[in-house]
């Protein structure tokens, strides 16, 4: 697996703002707009740097959003400490190979310091041979390897998401604003071009946009 595939914000971007408000009503995508009325699970979306957990049967290695991307030294002692010396058990459990996609999150990633005062990995989803495990597998392998998971905060429609979200709810780590959303239909399904139906919404969508002026 070489990316985490995009996850598309529920509705199109108002280019009029340069993009920093939404077109609300308007989705980025038709398939949003067929499910709107289905039941998707919520997962609180955490503010951090996305991160791969990848075992191919023999090594593991770490990657961020992209192949490319540079993952901090802090964070990567972090990742080296927590998951090379479960090395055996990623042979028992995936002698085929895993990727463990989820969050470089705490201190100095982002606003992460809110989160925890040092570095870690949380996970949000496990993918084998592209395969997306269902929550309950992935409850049971982070129990097996002692690693966080992002919280589920509710299941509706993505109309009530949307609402939870502008309204802000308090996160599951601490007494500050969650940063949003990530939602997947209860029974998981994939578009046309194969990709996954997965969206996300942030509370800051909703915050009053100001052009900047220059005085004259």
């Amino acid at each position: 697996m070489t990316e985490y595939p995009k996850i598309q914000t529920v509705y199109k971007r108002d280019p009029a703002t340069k993009y920093k408000t939404l077109l609300e009503g308007e989705f980025s995508l038709p398939e949003f707009d067929y499910l709107k009325g289905n039941a998707w699970i919520w997962r609180e979306k955490v503010d951090g740097t996305n991160i791969r957990v990848m075992f191919d049967g023999d090594t593991i290695t770490f990657g961020g959003k992209t192949d490319n991307a540079q993952i901090p030294a802090l964070l990567l002692n972090a990742l080296n400490s927590q998951f090379l010396s479960q090395i055996d058990l990623f042979k028992e459990l995936f002698p085929e190979g895993v990727c463990f996609c989820g969050e470089g999150y705490g201190a100095k990633i982002q606003k992460g310091g809110k989160y925890r005062p040092d570095q870690g990995f949380v996970l949000f989803d496990i993918s084998i041979n592209y395969w997306w495990l269902r929550r309950e597998d992935l409850e049971q392998i982070t129990e097996k390897f002692a690693i966080d998971i992002v919280p589920i905060i509710g299941i509706g429609t993505l109309s009530e998401m949307v609402e939870m979200a502008r309204t802000g709810f308090k996160s599951r780590w601490g007494d500050f604003l969650a940063e949003g959303i990530v939602a997947t239909p209860v029974v998981e399904l994939k578009a046309r071009n194969n990709e996954r139906i997965i969206t996300k919404i942030k509370h800051k969508d909703f915050q009053i946009y100001q052009k900047s002026t220059t005085p004259s």
